[in-house]
């Protein structure tokens, strides 16, 4: 195993002892400043992220650590150096290094914590390149509460473990705020990882701090802690690409949670158990796709790859028990849709440990976003949503359009998830990346600044779970997971030529 370079004096806060507080430490005093009824709707400011300009495409590749003892014991681990990995961790840990085999690396840079440092040292493998650890990248300083069992933190601390459960943001122990804390050195670490030479860049720490490095980079407020989930080992990319004339880098969110485990088995979202859910699924890619080109766009059927990826995709989703299936009216996304269908009609033939289930498929005008996606657009851009998979580029009237009629898909979507007295309901969403890109931004109440953020790929599937009902706030379970695409997925990282951005 290479061995980790020593690391550079702690400057804030001693992570082998979090409740030494180190007064000189700018940040902290800065967090301190804040009032004490903290953001203010936090899911409508966006705080436009300030990031080192860089010369070339830098891909950052983040995964939390392997299941822990204390995530196994349902223990408060915070920045907690004493739980290590278990043999199951250990074995996700492999599968994640399985998954990355083919990347190749500039630079590792790990948690100190022995549960990352490890799950980072099965990942490396036999890499040469240099490992870095970060004491910033520790998980999140909790203070009094580590190492207690939940239920000993509600009996403990009794309103300060309401207000962590339910308003994290605001949370106030031995008179820190953890989660304000944890975003100020997320975007610390930010500017350390920009700052290396390296373009491919491997990031090995937390739940929390993961959590905290991607809603940074896309200017997500403390508001968003535990909207967008880590799940052990899940592995999340955030794309830097330089902006000619504009000194910070454009930063797209390329994938969230792609975890070793389907992303629609049975489980909670932060902590709560969910019984709602929406799974956006990205039609099969067709010629247009695959050309970056828009002429018939969504007119013509899937290509013989886009086949494949439906079928996959409705293999995945075939021990889901749904309700309906939605889709545009667009060929692409009514055969992906049908093949969807197909599947679960004849579960009993296919071996599969279910019952066949006729499930209905509805067609909703509003996803269908083709049209509006072939208006003229600005400086005659190719590299967009069709090859590129984001929305960064187009034009604001094409985007302001986009986003208003997304936003009656979105409350029809809201309003069918809500439509039953089942206890469990799961709505199929089937469409062209683009309506689901709005349509995370709608669930994550963003405004239609942020459709630039997120890329989707052909084949793709974005998991929303609504532990609260479809009235509460959506949890990102996963976007843009494409691992059960096999052989033909689109891979984690790419290599990419001097000039060519990711």
């Amino acid at each position: 195993m290479p061995s980790l370079v020593s690391p550079r004096p702690l400057s804030c806060l001693d992570w082998r002892n979090p409740r030494v507080s180190r007064p000189s430490c700018s940040s902290l005093r800065e967090i301190e400043r804040v009032p004490a009824g903290g953001d203010v709707r936090p899911e409508l400011r966006r705080s436009v992220p300030q990031f080192p300009a860089i010369r070339e495409a830098k891909r950052v590749v983040l995964v939390r650590h392997g299941q822990s003892t204390w995530n196994e014991e349902g223990r408060i681990q915070g920045s907690s150096d004493a739980s290590i990995l278990t043999p199951k961790g250990e074995s996700q840990a492999e599968t994640s290094r399985q998954m990355l085999l083919g990347d190749s690396f500039d630079v590792c840079f790990t948690s100190p914590l022995v549960r990352s440092r490890k799950t980072a040292e099965i990942i490396w493998g036999a890499r040469k390149e240099e490992m870095i650890p970060e004491p910033d990248l520790r998980e999140i300083d909790l203070y009094s509460f580590q190492g207690l069992l939940k239920h000993e933190g509600k009996e403990k601390f009794g309103s300060a473990y309401r207000q962590w459960q339910k308003d994290a943001a605001n949370f106030n122990i031995d008179g820190h705020y953890p989660v304000r804390e944890l975003w100020a050195r997320a975007q610390s670490c930010w500017s350390k990882i920009l700052a290396h030479e390296g373009r491919s860049v491997l990031v090995v720490a937390h739940n929390a701090v993961n959590q905290a490095l991607v809603a940074t980079a896309i200017g997500l407020g403390t508001g968003y802690f535990r909207l967008l989930l880590q799940s052990n080992c899940g592995v999340s990319v955030v794309d830097f690409n330089p902006q000619p004339k504009v000194s910070s880098p454009h930063i797209c969110l390329n994938r969230l949670n792609q975890t070793p485990n389907s992303p629609i088995a049975a489980g909670s979202s932060g902590g709560r158990k969910t019984n709602k859910r929406i799974i956006l699924v990205c039609h099969g890619a067709t010629q247009s796709n695959t050309e970056a080109s828009f002429p018939n766009m969504g007119y013509e059927p899937m290509n013989m790859l886009g086949v494949i990826q439906s079928q996959k995709t409705a293999e995945l989703l075939l021990d889901l028990k749904m309700n309906c299936i939605i889709c545009s009216p667009r060929i692409a996304s009514v055969d992906t849709a049908m093949a969807i269908s197909e599947v679960q009609e004849a579960a009993d033939c296919l071996g599969a440990d279910c019952m066949p289930r006729y499930v209905e498929v509805k067609k909703m005008l509003d996803l269908e976003v083709e049209p509006v996606l072939q208006q003229p657009r600005k400086n005659s851009m190719e590299t967009l949503i069709g090859k590129s998979g984001s929305l960064y580029g187009f034009d604001d009237g094409i985007l302001t359009e986009l986003w208003n009629q997304s936003k009656k898909a979105w409350q029809s979507l809201l309003h069918e998830l809500s439509s039953d007295s089942e206890t469990e309901r799961n709505v199929v969403v089937v469409g062209h990346p683009a309506v689901h890109i709005a349509l995370i931004a709608h669930c994550l109440n963003l405004t239609v600044e942020w459709m630039g953020s997120f890329h989707l790929d052909a084949g793709s599937v974005s998991v929303i779970d609504f532990p609260d009902g479809p009235s509460g706030r959506g949890v990102i379970r996963c976007i843009n997971y494409t691992a059960h695409l096999g052989r033909w997925s689109i891979p984690v990282t790419r290599a990419t030529t001097n000039d060519e951005e990711f």
